[in-house]
């Protein structure tokens, strides 16, 4: 089973060969920005292959005319300049180091801001369809590979085909039928790797997908840990983990064997290259055709033409992990903003505030409407309640008018203005939110209050708490405000939490406010309160209530009962009591419980 899954995820890949990022978009996008740092540090690694060529010749000159002549001076003069080739070795690896590598990773921190920048402009839906682990690994993760771009890995490439191009110039020198006989296995090598870069890319790419879907479960895992724990469901959250880390692991078997297919061949072809050479240069030596410096000379010059080779192909698997992780962050990046500003071309100032719904129809999938000629105004500083079945409408219509979502048919106007055209951020400045899932951040009440507005002063900050009636339970901490409230709020109850999440609405003071279930976690008492202060504060503001408690909405402008995706009653209250329709229906049922 887990092979097919393996396989199911290389097919995937086909599918997504034409996204596929090339050399020439990586280093125009990357390199070349940077082309005086990289410059350097092609100048630092050749002067480091440069001075890396002293040892051989002074080994030739060692053999063949110092230690004849015994000459010390020569000697010394010798150990002179192999010391400072060796010196000069060190400063150049730690600069390069240095230069290279410490700007890598800030190309890497900076892609990270840009990803991450990218992420939070896509629509809803995106969200929706993708799991926050797998994102989060697409942010920290897929851009990492481009150190191999910036940093030493694309130098040391090429830094390591210039040295083994005049290597293999005096090897030639030395003696042209050895080194002749040394590139046809060499020759033989690059063919190999070649063809195992192109096989080995596409396992890259899906071991990303995989890494991500991994991450994300696990993410998932830790954050329903409660839940998890409360249905015994433990040893089924191992066995899905353990299903994603062995998808992962015949991902990573796979490169390995292409990676191993090069390293044994490498080994085994320019094995039997150097005991060839081993034998021919014991020939040429015993017919006085080759000198004994000549002989250790080459050698050692070909260990500086191979090693570069084989680094190369190291290297190379590096860089083709990198180019599989940009063709993924590629691919993000090219996703239509939801915010596009060929569209969305309206940019607000002040709003009155009047939205009207005129016959709108949304469908999540293609043929599956859920919504169905849609029609009401929501009048400036009117308070509009939805409600109705569970998956009747509510919420999507809802997300519509916080622009969340954009009808497939029919269209959501703000002051006469079609909102599909107008620009996101100036409508969302004027729009408030209080959802169902009361999201908090780890921190303290105040910065969680403050989100909605980091400039406010302490009185605004304060109204909104009394307002929402934070202060009722803040002033029972020791330390007030500044509590320390856990991931996601954890260490408050729902009650608490909800309160927070209405604070932070009210402290935006916006035009056109969406309440989903925003007193659903509330005690009666509270809920009383909040009442109050929400109708004081919902004052010239547009609100949308959805709630499936009537008791709170009794005093709403208009209420329109949604089933099956269609308005089926609209009325006040006592209006729509009187009509004993489904509104009476839910009322009277809710009352009796």
């Amino acid at each position: 089973m887990s092979f097919n899954l393996f396989w199911r995820d290389i097919r995937q890949y086909k599918y997504m060969g034409k996204n596929k990022v090339s050399f020439a978009w990586a280093f125009k996008e990357f390199i070349w920005p940077r082309k005086k740092i990289v410059l350097l540090g092609l100048v630092l690694i050749i002067f480091r292959s440069l001075s890396g060529l002293v040892l051989p010749y002074a080994t030739k000159n060692l053999i063949d005319e110092i230690i004849p002549s015994k000459d010390m001076q020569a000697l010394t003069s010798l150990l002179i300049v192999v010391c400072l080739a060796i010196l000069i070795q060190s400063v150049t690896s730690f600069s390069l180091t240095r230069l290279l590598s410490v700007e890598a990773q800030h190309l890497i921190s900076l892609l990270r801001a840009k990803v991450q920048r990218k992420l939070l402009t896509l629509p809803i839906s995106f969200f929706d369809n993708n799991k926050s682990g797998a994102l989060v690994s697409r942010v920290m993760t897929d851009v990492e590979g481009v150190r191999n771009l910036v940093g030493t890995g694309l130098v040391q490439l090429i830094g390591g085909t210039f040295t083994a191009i005049i290597s293999l110039v005096i090897l030639i020198k030395i003696n042209a039928i050895m080194t002749f006989f040394v590139l046809v296995p060499v020759a033989i090598f690059a063919v190999i790797a070649l063809k195992a870069f192109g096989y080995i890319r596409p396992i890259f790419r899906v071991r990303g997908k995989i890494n991500a879907e991994v991450t994300g479960r696990l993410t998932e895992t830790l954050n329903g840990v409660r839940v998890i724990k409360g249905f015994n469901a433990e040893e089924q959250e191992n066995s899905t983990f353990e299903k994603g880390v062995e998808r992962l692991y015949l991902n990573v078997k796979k490169s390995l064997t292409a990676t191993a297919l090069m390293t044994s061949s490498s080994t085994l072809l320019l094995g039997l290259a150097s005991a060839g050479i081993m034998g021919m240069g014991g020939y040429f030596i015993m017919n006085n055709t080759m000198t004994y410096g000549d002989f250790v000379s080459f050698t050692l010059f070909l260990g500086f033409m191979i090693a570069p080779i084989v680094q190369m192909s190291n290297i190379g698997s590096q860089l083709t992990e990198a180019m599989a992780g940009l063709d993924r962050t590629e691919e993000l990046m090219n996703m239509t903003e939801e915010d596009d500003p060929k569209v969305r071309t309206v940019k607000l100032d002040k709003i009155t505030g009047n939205i009207i719904f005129e016959n709108v129809s949304f469908s999540y999938e293609e043929s599956k409407e859920v919504l169905h000629h849609i029609s009401f105004e929501a009048p400036a500083g009117s308070v509009t309640a939805l409600v109705g079945s569970s998956g009747s409408g509510k919420s999507t219509i809802a997300g519509l008018a916080a622009t969340f979502l954009n009808p497939t048919s029919g269209r959501v106007t703000l002051d006469k203005i079609d909102l599909s055209t107008v620009n996101l951020s100036s409508y969302r400045s004027n729009l408030g939110v209080v959802l169902q899932d009361d999201f908090l951040y780890e921190g303290t009440i105040r910065e969680n209050i403050l989100f909605a507005k980091t400039n406010a002063t302490e009185e605004q900050l304060l109204n909104a708490v009394k307002g929402a009636y934070v202060s009722e339970f803040t002033d029972r901490f020791e330390e007030g405000l500044d509590t320390v409230i856990g991931e996601r709020g954890v260490k408050l109850s729902g009650g608490q939490r909800q309160r927070i999440s209405i604070a932070r609405a009210l402290l935006a003071d916006p035009k056109v406010i969406i309440l989903d279930e925003a007193t659903s976690n509330l005690d009666t008492e509270s809920e009383s309160y909040i009442q109050k202060s929400l109708h004081i504060l919902m004052k010239d503001r547009t609100t949308f209530v959805i709630a499936h408690r009537l008791s709170t909405i009794q005093q709403a402008n208009q209420i329109l009962v949604i089933e099956k995706g269609s308005i089926v009653e609209r009325g006040k209250h006592q209006e729509l009591i009187d009509k004993k329709g489904r509104y009476f229906d839910l009322y009277t049922y809710q009352s009796r419980i």
